[in-house]
């Protein structure tokens, strides 16, 4: 025993340096920092760019005609590891299509009090509905307006394109919009009335006098 307790001992690293010299050492380091030029971000006055794949608020893409990409899969609220998006799927009509497929997103929220801005959501979906911007200012002093809806997060109509709902390009379907042969909106595409919003449909105002029928039916924004 005695003998193993000897090995031990000489097998253990000695320390090389005095004691006293290990406090010196420390404040060596903090003593050169002081000397170095210190970095001053002048925000936001001065805003950084960011790289070019930054991973920020997120955005909901649309097709080329307006259609939304998202199907309502919900694949992006499983990937999630904060649990920090929520989504409900919905059936297209063809009185009120939102996407070519067969669902949609009827709601889709994303609480930015939790998301960590990983990006394995956008990693999850199908369709590239769902991408990432390079905006990144979304501190807020309400819990509240940290929970983004989906009409904050859809991105905005394009020239050529129709706001949803409305039918898909003639004569074609699903797949050729994911192939890209749908370009812009067909010509004389009409907005639908969005039912599930409670849009109703108003009667056109009538510019013969108030004994004539009104001259058509528009749907009500």
């Amino acid at each position: 025993m005695a003998e193993e307790l000897e090995r031990s001992k000489a097998e253990e690293p000695k320390d090389t340096k005095p004691g006293f010299q290990n406090p010196v050492a420390g404040f060596g380091v903090t003593f050169k920092a002081m000397f170095k030029k210190r970095l001053t971000e002048q925000y936001p006055e001065q805003q950084k760019t960011t790289a070019p794949r930054f991973h920020g608020r997120h955005q909901l893409n649309r097709h080329p005609d307006g259609l939304e990409k998202c199907v309502g899969c919900e694949l992006c609220a499983w990937a999630c590891p904060a649990d920090a998006i929520y989504v409900e799927g919905a059936d297209n009509t063809d009185e009120e299509r939102y996407s070519p497929g067969e669902r949609y997103g009827r709601v889709y929220q994303i609480n930015y009090a939790r998301c960590i801005l990983c990006g394995l959501c956008i990693e999850a979906c199908p369709t590239r509905a769902l991408t990432m911007t390079n905006e990144f200012e979304l501190a807020d002093s309400s819990r509240a307006n940290l929970i983004y809806t989906k009409e904050q997060l859809l991105a905005g109509l394009e020239e050529g394109m129709v706001d949803s709902p409305h039918a898909i390009y003639p004569g074609t379907d699903e797949q050729d919009y994911y192939r890209g042969l749908v370009t812009e909106a067909a010509p004389g595409t009409e907005r639908q009335v969005a039912h599930s919003k409670g849009e109703v449909v108003q009667e056109a105002d009538s510019t013969f006098g108030g004994t004539e029928p009104a001259s058509g039916k528009v749907a009500g924004r």
